[in-house]
């Protein structure tokens, strides 16, 4: 018999999704201590491991990594980050309820800010209340007795407002700013994938851009002094082993070697500069 009008069966609940993100790397235990807890807790949270081979300590790293990322998951993930090279200074853990439905968790040293700007309108606290963390807190691994459990008690529907006081504003990231001079456009590299490809500051629409003002001219890329690369589509285009700029899928600008490592043979690094310059077809 159907169940009448009075009495509509109850909709199924969607268990809430954490994705983690750590320069933690896959030798120790660290990432299963947090898994852990997180189990613990809330233990219907479905749990992505987003990367865990983010180089150590480096946020700009980990903050484009989680702003290339956060758009693919379900509206209401809660991401779980932890680059924390000041873990037990000063610097404030936090947690972020953005207008877009994500949900960050992690340090606040900019690791968090790329994304969390990226969702429109958001709100931050300050993860203090004694209830939402672990009865000890180590000054080492905040990752394990506060960020895992706060990201848990989100995972079970508590109020981001439940963890903390407001806090007005969080630290900014400043990526290294693209520089112009006459027909050189001057940028550095901000990211080393598992590739060895070198991903740049410079955007495509910065790239349009400085184009566009050289419509009749072809642009070419130089690394470290070495010799002018084409902007190619896609690393196939280049013959095997030869090097090349492309957009990759950041929509930023990086160099490549096809079937090979960027950083390997340019021993190069974030920091190191490059350019975009332009000459006659």
């Amino acid at each position: 018999m159907p169940p009448s009008s009075s009495r509509r069966p109850h909709a199924r609940r969607t268990a809430s999704t954490i994705a983690i993100l750590t320069d933690f790397g896959y030798r120790d235990h660290y990432v299963g201590a947090m898994r852990g807890v997180i189990a613990s807790i809330a233990p219907d949270a479905q749990v992505i491991d987003l990367t865990h081979g983010i180089p150590a300590q480096q946020v700009i790293a980990g903050a484009i990594a989680l702003r290339e990322s956060w758009r693919y998951f379900p509206r209401r993930t809660i991401f779980l980050a932890v680059v924390d090279p000041g873990v037990g200074t000063e610097r404030l853990p936090i947690a972020i309820e953005t207008r877009a439905g994500a949900r960050f968790v992690g340090p606040d040293n900019g690791l968090l800010s790329l994304a969390a700007n990226e969702t429109g309108p958001w709100r931050a606290v300050k993860l203090t209340a004694a209830r939402y963390r672990l009865k000890e807190v180590s000054a080492t691994f905040h990752g394990r007795d506060i960020f895992a459990p706060a990201a848990a008690w989100l995972a079970r529907a508590t109020e981001v407002d439940k963890l903390g006081p407001p806090l007005a504003k969080i630290h900014e990231l400043q990526l290294p700013q693209v520089v112009q001079a006459g027909r050189v456009l001057r940028g550095e590299i901000l990211y080393v994938d598992g590739f060895g490809n070198l991903v740049t500051n410079i955007d495509r629409a910065r790239l349009t851009l400085f184009k566009a003002c050289f419509p009749a001219d072809q642009l070419f890329v130089r690394i470290k002094g070495g010799a002018p690369m084409r902007i190619l589509d896609a690393y196939g285009d280049a013959s095997v082993g030869d090097s090349l700029a492309t957009l990759g899928s950041f929509g930023m600008l990086e160099i490549a070697v096809r079937d090979g490592s960027a950083a390997a043979r340019f021993a190069a690094g974030p920091g190191a500069p490059l350019t975009v310059g332009v000459g006659r077809r």
